[in-house]
């Protein structure tokens, strides 16, 4: 698949999976006694889908190679999550919000450091990236912790948690992920094997 094409699929692919992220979010807050069992078979499910959106990222050549800099090792730390959430249910609902709130948590701080980056690199909207993905860390710490253990409050965290991360994400690749349309396409190892 040529660069520009995988850049544009892991594009697409941020922006439909962080909003399937953020109306998942949207739905626990609403509906707080929301089946965990059917969270964690629908989450695990997202979980490996951004995984492998997160790898096509990693293996495109976006102009400033900041958004999926970080992509294949969390996208193969993605996959493997969701898969245990689908084949473990019964044992992750009770480690769900912890688990969600340690990825929430470290996801916002290396998108802290693509807002520090962008900045270097005169994207104007950094402060936005490092504004939600602060907020967006405070609200995974406060999952890890869980304030209360009353589940309505945890699944309304839970379901913040969800709406910010779809959200940090969402803003991220729209801001730092630069399609350039006169780049000529770069040849990888293996491309470079077949025109041979």
């Amino acid at each position: 698949m040529p660069s520009n094409k995988r850049i544009w699929a892991a594009k697409v692919g941020y922006i439909i999976i962080s909003i399937l992220i953020g109306v998942l979010g949207i739905v626990l807050i609403a509906v707080p006694n929301f089946s965990v069992s059917l969270l964690c078979r629908l989450g695990g499910g997202i979980l490996i889908l951004f995984g492998i959106v997160k790898i096509i990222g990693y293996c495109s050549n976006d102009l400033y190679r900041l958004a999926f800099q970080y992509d294949l090792a969390i996208g193969i730390l993605l996959i493997a999550l969701g898969a245990i959430l689908i084949l473990r249910t019964r044992i992750m609902t009770s480690l769900i919000c912890v688990l969600l709130g340690i990825y929430t948590l470290a996801d916002a701080l290396l998108k802290i450091q693509i807002s520090v980056d962008s900045k270097a690199f005169g994207i104007r909207q950094w402060w936005l990236i490092l504004a939600v993905a602060i907020i967006t860390g405070v609200v995974g710490f406060l999952l890890v912790f869980r304030p209360s253990e009353n589940a309505r409050i945890v699944m309304i965290l839970l379901g913040l948690a969800l709406l910010m991360e779809g959200a940090l994400n969402f803003i991220t690749v729209l801001t730092s992920v630069k399609v350039n349309h006169h780049q000529p396409p770069i040849v990888t190892g293996s491309e470079h094997e077949e025109i041979k």
